[in-house]
């Protein structure tokens, strides 16, 4: 961090998003840590992973590219296994990579709570040091989670 930035107060650092989805937590848990599921769900609708790699252990390494739909421009983004607990529970660092540099990591952190048939994804994503940050990737994640429960339809239909 350069001497003129400054991270955010703690409470806006984080962005937190619930979603509910009619699943079992098993399934999403797998849809989360499988590259051939995530290939087909991950990232928003106007920049879909288009390449994954994935070491599915504590500590393994994941690294995936974005791929904008409009002109093709690659976004890469990668990171470490840090929980794996399944399957409630999922935490891996993220950061972007730009031109060779790897940007600063946040952690996400993604629990899987079942609500009868359906479970309940508690998402979590810290620290930003910016709103626009934050809520930059708030909108790609929304995104995200549109494609994952299109995605569980297509591959359970009449769930």
């Amino acid at each position: 961090m350069s001497v003129t930035e400054t991270l955010l107060p703690p409470a806006e650092q984080e962005l937190v998003m619930s979603r509910v989805f009619d699943a079992p937590p098993a399934l999403l848990f797998r849809l989360w840590t499988d590259p051939v599921h995530a290939l087909r769900w991950w990232g928003p609708r106007d920049h879909p992973l288009t390449k994954i790699e994935m070491d599915v252990r504590p500590g393994g390494t994941w690294r995936g590219c974005l791929t904008a739909i409009a002109d093709g421009r690659e976004l890469w983004q990668s990171g470490r296994l840090l929980e794996l607990d399944p399957p409630r529970r999922l935490v891996f660092t993220f950061a972007w990579e730009n031109e060779g540099e790897r940007g600063p990591d946040s952690v996400v952190s993604i629990d899987f709570t079942p609500e009868g048939a359906k479970t309940r994804m508690d998402f979590r994503q810290t620290p930003f040091r910016s709103v626009d940050s934050r809520e930059g990737h708030r909108g790609g994640w929304s995104s995200a989670f549109d494609r994952l429960d299109d995605y569980l339809a297509a591959i359970e239909p009449g769930r």
